[in-house]
């Protein structure tokens, strides 16, 4: 099991991203346009600098949703590899089947 703090910390930055994704994105727009002048396409990249840190999606981490493990997640199921075995020997995850020989 994951230290408490660090699941509620992904949370936290999970929350910040979707909070701040639009003003990203908008300024993000401008910032790459081509077309607009070198200072307005500065200023708007001052301004995603003044941004929180934990505001950019490239800051999350995916983290399994029962333990809280980062390592060895799979994401289509969103669990680790541990908890993916367990569930899948007491037959909790339809059509997997533990491998034994």
């Amino acid at each position: 099991m994951a230290k408490k703090s660090m699941v509620e910390r992904e949370l936290k930055r999970q929350r910040m991203v979707a909070k701040f994704a639009a003003k990203r994105a908008s300024l993000k727009d401008i910032a790459n346009n081509q077309e607009l002048s070198v200072e307005e396409r500065f200023k708007a990249n001052l301004k995603l600098a003044q941004l929180p840190r934990n505001s950019s999606a490239t800051r999350l981490h995916n983290r399994c949703q029962m333990t809280g493990r980062p390592h060895a997640y799979y994401r289509k199921l969103k669990l680790s590899r541990i908890m993916l075995r367990d569930l899948a020997s007491f037959g909790q995850i339809p059509g997997m089947v533990k491998s034994s020989w």
